[in-house]
């Protein structure tokens, strides 16, 4: 294993005690969790037209607590959600056995995916990729699991917060997306990964936040070439 994997591997295990930590409290934020049919029903109406008619074969990465798994089940959608962080999937798995909704939560690598190539029609992911290492490598990754004219939708934003967030004091120079980035730099990244007819809108509606957006949040997609 050379230096720059050891490294990367220790990120990852900061990353994944970090998220451990917040599993508790995750969704009491209401840019995190879901606290109204308001919330619901908005990003219903945001998801539906992105991920396209059910039900699609959908992989969900960085799932955390299963907010959008459950959102996306509840379109019709037949999702698994994968995340690093254990605790995190423990209250996604519970979250499932208190409702109606059939999701499946794996544990998992959002940059080295146990699924086979070509397994979904659909990945999706909210605020992941300026949590990793490698985020070319994880693109590449998720476009092989896939098939080919299939879609990435990602949900992603941009800040520029003058601290440091608490817990990532050690790791953030080994994230090159941390801060997120603006849409177009984002675009311009993942038309660099390969995917095509990239596009984006905003989500700037306080409904789907549950108060006015502290920074630039945004949905993204981009097809995997057939």
């Amino acid at each position: 294993m050379t230096q720059h994997e050891q490294t990367g591997e220790d990120v990852k295990q900061v990353v994944q005690r970090y998220w451990d930590d917040r599993a508790d409290s995750f969704d009491d934020d209401s840019q995190h969790g879901i606290h109204s049919d308001e919330q619901r029903e908005a990003w219903l109406s945001v998801l539906r037209p992105w991920t396209g008619e059910p039900p699609k074969q959908v992989l969900d990465i960085g799932c955390g607590t299963g907010v959008i798994s459950l959102l996306l089940a509840e379109l019709g959608h037949d999702v698994t959600g994968v995340d690093f962080a254990p605790e995190m999937l423990e209250r996604a798995r519970t979250k499932v056995e208190q409702s109606e909704l059939s999701v499946e939560f794996q544990r998992g690598d959002a940059e080295n995916l146990a699924q086979r190539d070509d397994a979904y029609d659909l990945v999706t992911a909210r605020h992941l990729i300026w949590t990793l290492p490698t985020p070319e490598h994880a693109i590449d990754e998720w476009r092989r699991v896939v098939k080919p004219g299939g879609r990435l939708v990602l949900i992603e934003g941009h800040w520029d917060f003058s601290e440091v967030f608490e817990g990532y004091e050690e790791i953030h120079d080994d994230l090159p997306l941390y801060d997120g980035r603006p849409p177009e730099e984002l675009a311009a990244f993942l038309g660099e990964q390969g995917l095509e007819n990239v596009e984006y809108e905003p989500l700037a509606k306080s409904a789907l936040w549950g108060q006015e957006p502290n920074y630039e949040k945004y949905i993204m997609a981009g097809d995997v070439p057939e």
